[in-house]
């Protein structure tokens, strides 16, 4: 543990920055803390910050103090409503990267007009925990190469926890999947935790444009409308247009926006 102060000018209140454990950092007004910042890799490698402060001054020396001493780049997540935390990263030399959209969903096939959808010719739609797990991988492992090859996997809004030996499916229940007699063509994984979330909904490159998309999402959505659920959620970035489109064909409502931001 190592610490490095950092005092206000004449005036202010004295306030202490202290770094006190690896990629922690705490503003110290004599023995009260008004401030915190925090460093955490992604399973992506990028290195993400945030800070809570009381005040502009405490967060400007917090962010000081942190760019300071992390490795650049850094990279931050606001809601876009927060002008005062936006303008505080701006001032630290954040930049916008990317605007991410949050999207209300309605389930009702009545609603998205989904309810005659079904997948082409050949393609099956294997409900979430009926899904073989090492073709699930396979086409997991293929997707992701796939866009890491073309737009990188950190344009994309979904987080994923990798496990240990690299792995990113975590919990192979959640998936729904497309499927043609010899391998899986697509995926859509949906998690409940406190409200139902679309997390990913991808389709091999060479299967697109074929309507397994659309069925995914109908088998996804009609599932959590007839559990009960009336609105599901999910991330959209706002360059990828066809997923924009494709949402808001069935109804969905842009609620909120996310920047992330970048040094």
């Amino acid at each position: 543990m190592d610490t490095k102060p950092c005092t206000s000018g004449p005036g202010e209140n004295a306030v202490t920055i202290t770094r006190v454990a690896d990629r922690q950092w705490h503003a110290l007004d004599d023995d009260l803390v008004v401030g915190r910042g925090h460093a955490q890799h992604r399973p992506d490698g990028r290195l993400f910050v945030s800070i809570d402060a009381w005040h502009e001054s405490t967060f400007d020396r917090l962010a000081e103090a942190m760019v300071a001493e992390l490795p650049a780049p850094l990279h931050t997540v606001v809601d876009e409503a927060d002008a005062e935390l936006t303008a505080g990263w701006r001032r630290a030399g954040f930049t916008v990267r990317r605007r991410e959209w949050e999207y209300a969903v309605p389930t009702d096939p009545r609603v998205t007009g989904l309810e005659a959808v079904l997948p082409p010719s050949g393609v099956t739609i294997v409900p979430a925990g009926q899904a073989d797990e090492s073709l699930l991988r396979a086409v997991d492992r293929a997707i992701r190469d796939e866009v890491e090859a073309v737009v990188g996997w950190q344009s994309m809004p979904a987080e994923v926890i990798p496990l240990p030996d690299g792995d990113t499916v975590v919990d192979p229940s959640k998936y729904a999947v497309a499927a043609a007699p010899d391998r899986y063509l697509g995926l859509i994984r949906v998690v409940r935790v406190i409200r139902p979330r679309i997390g990913l909904l991808a389709v091999r490159t060479g299967e697109q444009r074929r309507g397994i998309a659309r069925a995914l999402l109908a088998h996804a959505l009609g599932t959590l409308h007839r559990s009960g659920c009336a609105t599901a959620w999910t991330e959209v970035q706002e360059s990828n247009r066809a997923a924009s489109a494709l949402f808001e064909g069935i109804g969905a409502r842009p609620m909120s926006s996310n920047l992330e931001l970048v040094r």
